[in-house]
C-alpha cells in the first residue's frame, strides 16, 4: 500500500470521529459543544478496501482525477446512502437553501426528491412555471433536456432545474396514473414564493393558503388574518386552511403557525440519538380566530413542516383534517457548517405529533378523505325549479314580490372540489357552534 494511501485512511478515520463529536440539535445551524466520540468500530480491512478503490480509480479512470474531487465525491457519495435528504452543501448549494428559507431564487417553482434513480415531485409552487406547466404532486423527472437522469448524480439533476432567468429546460415528465412519459418545456424565472395569501370567500369565511414555511410565514399569517377579520366587519364563523402541495419549510414556521390557532398544547416532539435532539414545542395562550371552526386541506403533496401543523391541529381537536395522506417526511434536517464554503445537511431526528406517533414514511390520514375530483360548469344554465309562487291562483305570501339577494359564490370554490367540500363542512361546523336562541321568560 503507497504512502499517500496511508495517510489518506487515517485522515479518513479522523474525519469520521470529528463528524461523530459534532453532530447538531435539530433547532440550531450550530453545532452543540463537543462531546466524547463515541469508540470507532471502523476496520483496518473497510479502510484497506476504501483505499484500494481509491487507489485503482486514480491511476486506472479514462481521465486524469484529482484527489480533491474525489474525497469530495466519497463524502457526498456518504451522505447520499444514508436518506434522501442528508447532503454535502458547497457554497452555491448553501445560497440556494438560503434563498429557499426566504422565497427568492431563479428556477422553475418545483420541489423534487431523489427516489429509485429519478426525481419525483413533491410539489410545485404556486403561480411558478412548474405549476403553470401542469407539473403536480408524484409526477416523476425521467430526462432533463433529452438526457436521462443518471442514479448516481441525482444531486447534479436538481442543481440543473435552475439556472439563467428566461433560460429554457425541457423535463420528460410522467405523470402520475400515466403511463407514456410527455416532454414539457419551461422557461426558468425568478421565484418570488408568498408563502401566505388569503381572502374571504364568503361573508364570515376566509381561505388560508400557505404555498411553504419561511422565516416570516407565521408573521404574515397574522397580518392576513387580522386584515381578514377587519375587512369581515365581525369575527370570523370559520377559515379553511390550504396546505396541499406544501412541501414544507422551517420547523420554526411550522410551530408558528400551529400557535396562530392554538390555546395550549403540544405542537411536535422532536428525537434523536443525541440529547440536544429531544426537542418539544408547546403553543401559548391566544386563538387567533378565537376558537372558530378549522377545516384544513392535505393531500400527497403536503410534506415536513406542512404535516407538522396537520397534526398539531388534529391530534389537538382544533380542526378537520381533510383531503389524501399526505406525503410522510418525519424528519429534521440540520445544516453543519465545516468552513466558510462548506457545511452538511444531515438528518438529526424524528418529529414526532402531539400524540407520539412518527408520520415518517406513514403520512397523516385525513379524518375525511377526497378523492382527485375537479368540478365543471354546466355547458347551460340549470332549468328553473317551479315553486309555490309560481303557481296560478296560489295564496298570496308576505313580502312575495321581494327577491332574496343571491349570494355571490367565488370562482374557485365552484372549480375546486376539495375547496368545495371543505367549505361545506365548515358552514356546518359554524352552525353547530352556534349558540341556542335563549328561553322567553313568561
Amino acid at each position: 500500500m503507497r504512502l499517500s494511501s496511508l495517510l489518506l485512511a487515517a485522515a479518513l478515520a479522523t474525519a469520521c470521529s470529528a463528524v461523530r463529536a459534532d453532530e447538531p440539535a435539530p433547532a440550531s445551524a450550530a453545532p452543540p459543544p463537543a462531546a466524547a466520540a463515541p469508540k470507532s468500530t471502523l476496520s483496518l480491512e473497510d479502510i484497506r478496501t476504501f483505499t484500494a478503490v481509491f487507489s485503482l480509480v486514480k491511476q486506472g479512470y479514462v481521465e486524469d482525477v484529482s484527489d480533491q474531487r474525489l474525497m469530495q465525491a466519497a463524502i457526498r457519495g456518504l451522505l447520499a446512502d444514508l436518506d434522501p435528504h442528508s447532503e454535502y452543501l458547497d457554497g452555491a448549494q448553501i445560497e440556494e437553501l438560503n434563498e429557499d428559507t426566504t422565497g427568492s431564487y431563479a428556477g422553475l417553482g418545483i420541489e423534487v426528491v431523489p427516489m429509485d434513480g429519478v426525481l419525483r415531485v413533491i410539489a410545485p409552487i404556486d403561480d411558478t412555471p412548474a405549476e403553470r406547466a401542469g407539473i403536480k404532486a408524484g409526477d416523476t423527472i425521467l430526462r432533463i433536456d433529452g438526457k436521462p437522469l443518471s442514479p448516481d448524480d441525482l444531486a447534479g439533476a436538481i442543481d440543473r432545474l435552475r439556472g439563467q432567468p428566461g433560460s429554457e429546460i425541457t423535463l420528460s415528465i410522467l405523470h402520475e396514473g400515466h403511463s407514456v412519459p410527455v416532454d414539457v418545456t419551461l422557461k426558468r424565472e425568478i421565484i418570488r414564493v408568498a408563502s401566505v395569501r388569503g381572502r374571504l370567500i364568503e361573508p364570515g369565511y376566509a381561505y388560508l393558503r400557505i404555498s411553504q414555511f419561511q422565516a416570516e410565514t407565521g408573521n404574515d399569517l397574522r397580518k392576513r388574518l387580522t386584515r381578514l377579520q377587519t375587512e369581515n366587519g365581525a369575527p370570523l364563523k370559520g377559515a379553511v386552511l390550504d396546505l396541499r402541495s406544501n412541501p414544507g419549510g422551517l420547523v420554526s414556521a411550522a410551530v408558528d403557525v400551529s400557535d396562530i390557532f392554538l390555546d395550549a398544547g403540544v405542537v411536535v416532539t422532536t428525537r434523536g440519538r443525541i440529547k440536544e435532539a429531544e426537542l418539544s414545542f408547546s403553543a401559548t395562550p391566544g386563538d387567533q380566530l378565537a376558537g372558530a371552526p378549522l377545516v384544513v386541506l392535505v393531500d400527497n403533496g403536503s410534506a415536513s413542516a406542512a404535516e407538522i401543523v396537520a397534526g398539531a391541529l388534529k391530534d389537538n381537536h382544533r380542526a378537520l383534517l381533510m383531503g389524501r395522506r399526505t406525503f410522510g417526511k418525519g424528519s429534521v434536517q440540520t445544516i453543519l457548517p465545516l468552513d466558510a464554503e462548506h457545511a452538511i445537511k444531515l438528518t438529526t431526528a424524528r418529529y414526532y405529533t402531539p400524540s407520539g406517533v412518527s408520520i415518517q414514511a406513514q403520512g397523516i390520514v385525513p379524518d375525511i378523505a377526497l378523492s382527485d375530483l375537479a368540478l365543471t360548469r354546466r355547458d347551460a344554465p340549470p332549468t328553473p325549479m317551479l315553486s309555490e309562487r309560481d303557481l296560478r291562483n296560489h295564496l298570496q305570501g308576505v313580502d312575495e314580490t321581494i327577491d332574496l339577494p343571491a349570494v355571490e359564490q367565488d370562482e374557485e370554490v365552484q372549480s375546486d372540489y376539495a375547496l368545495n367540500e371543505a367549505l361545506n363542512v365548515l358552514k356546518g361546523l359554524a352552525l353547530q357552534r352556534r349558540p341556542a336562541p335563549a328561553e322567553k321568560k313568561g
